[in-house]
């Protein structure tokens, strides 16, 4: 579960940031500029800033600079005016990401989540730093509320309710073996979906769609004479 900061000077602004990603698990402090920045982060060290650019005396920009300079935590930053220039400068202070406002709190968390894998160092376990609810899966991420399977950048991936369902069901069971059987009572087809018995040819279709090389699949190993297994990072 990861700690972040949300720093801007409108307090309604900040309130709902903290109040949507603390109902996504996300623990979350609030700062209303610099000073209180400085104080919080001091206090704690954080995963992520969430860091409004246009604020009353010490700017995001500047802001920016000093935690890449102090501190080894993602920055998201945010701002009123969606300008190529104000987004340039934000990363070539040391942004991770920019987010224009007004935003959409959905595309806010998949942003965060998408920074926060970014920077996991290699061999870190996913569950250190994803909100409740969330299950990595390879690369990915799968949102169990939002039924829902991100890549890196944040983008859903476009898969049918079956095939979320086998996502769901390797994704929450990782390093478990799960059989043919199960599967199949795990993944039943929906509305239009074709009913095809053969959970090894739904698997099939899944890896094409999600696998780097389906013919080496990494994210569904086979277990021969047993079932499939998504293996535990």
């Amino acid at each position: 579960m990861a700690d972040i900061i949300v720093v801007d000077d409108e307090t309604d602004v900040a309130f709902m940031i903290a109040d949507y990603l603390q109902a996504k698990g996300y623990r979350i402090r609030t700062a209303s500029g610099g000073a209180e920045l400085r104080e919080t982060i001091a206090a704690a060290k954080a995963d992520l800033v969430v860091l409004d650019l246009n604020m009353p005396g010490e700017n995001g920009f500047s802001l920016a600079r000093w935690l890449r300079e102090h501190h080894d935590t993602g920055i998201l930053m945010l701002t009123g005016a969606d300008s190529v220039f104000d987004k340039v400068a934000g990363l070539e202070v040391g942004a991770d990401d920019y987010l224009a406002k007004p935003f959409a709190p959905v595309e806010l968390e998949a942003r965060i989540a998408a920074v926060l894998r970014r920077r996991r160092p290699k061999g870190l376990n996913n569950a250190d730093a994803l909100p409740a609810g969330h299950f990595a899966f390879g690369t990915y991420v799968f949102d169990a509320r939002a039924r829902n399977l991100v890549d890196t950048n944040g983008v859903a991936i476009p898969l049918t309710p079956m095939e979320l369902d086998l996502v769901a069901a390797f994704a929450t069971r990782a390093g478990q073996v799960i059989g043919r059987d199960e599967l199949l009572d795990l993944a039943p087809p929906r509305g239009d979906e074709p009913f095809d018995r053969s959970i090894d040819s739904r698997i099939t279709r899944l890896r094409r769609r999600l696998e780097k090389d389906p013919a080496k699949p990494e994210l569904i190993k086979t277990i021969r004479g047993v079932g499939y297994l998504y293996p535990k990072r």
